[in-house]
């Protein structure tokens, strides 16, 4: 088994929001959450059931894939809030062969980061590993329709994520950003964003984090609805899927 490399970066860092922040956003946006959550995973049992019984039989492992993600949480200093960074352990189905090495997947986002990594012909000009040999039949499947991301919404419930906001990356992500880049994560992490529904996988790092802090910055339950109602096409569509 590989051994898990452990990544640094500073725990102290805080990104500070305005004082005028909309605090009934907030509390509609935690309602929307909780309330969704819980009808989707009522609603999608039967289908969580399938896809957990489709991985025991197409490999041995844990139905369920457990990551150490970089999210945030809002805290109050005096009147002004701002989102203090955490780690979170982020929940998924399992589309990998059990320990998998990650060190491949670490080199890509670093070079992703860094602005070395280039679309792929192999995936219609995504930046995307390709042929990753450590990604199962059944796990291939999940990929392709982002139902590996279903247990997201369990997240949701516990208050690490939201249904809409920036992408949880992880710690290594992290590790490598520079100046201004880690004002992409004043806000929960989303199971679906700004990225997710109009670039996913086709923009280069720059253009991620722009668009994340454009989220952050334009926040609003309109925008939150908008982007819902974005990710239905984006996943029949399989935009940027693997």
């Amino acid at each position: 088994m590989a051994q898990q490399q452990t990544w640094q970066f500073p725990s102290s860092i805080s990104v500070l929001t305005e004082e005028s922040e909309n605090n009934l956003y907030f509390a509609c946006k935690r309602g929307m959450d909780v309330i969704l959550a819980c009808l989707l995973l009522i609603l999608l049992s039967p289908l969580l059931l399938l896809i957990a019984i489709l991985i025991k039989l197409d490999s041995p492992g844990p139905v369920i894939f457990t990551q150490e993600r970089v999210g945030s949480e809002r805290q109050w200093l005096g009147r002004t809030s701002l989102w203090v960074i955490r780690n979170f352990r982020m929940l998924k189905f399992r589309s990998m062969y059990q320990d998998a090495d990650p060190a491949v997947h670490e080199a890509y986002i670093r070079d992703f980061v860094e602005g070395r990594a280039r679309p792929s012909e192999e995936s219609d000009g995504k930046f995307k590993l390709t042929n990753d040999l450590r990604v199962t039949r059944v796990g291939r499947i999940l990929r392709k329709f982002s139902l590996d991301e279903l247990l997201q919404l369990v997240n949701v419930l516990k208050g690490d994520m939201s249904l809409v906001g920036p992408r949880p990356v992880p710690p290594y992500e992290v590790a490598g950003y520079r100046s201004g880049h880690h004002k992409r994560l004043a806000a929960l992490p989303g199971i679906t964003g700004a990225w997710q529904v109009k670039g996913r996988c086709r923009v280069t790092f720059e253009e991620m984090v722009r668009m994340d802090i454009e989220y952050v910055r334009d926040a609003s339950l309109l925008l939150d609805l908008k982007i819902l109602f974005l990710t239905i096409p984006a996943v029949i569509s399989r935009r940027g899927a693997e």
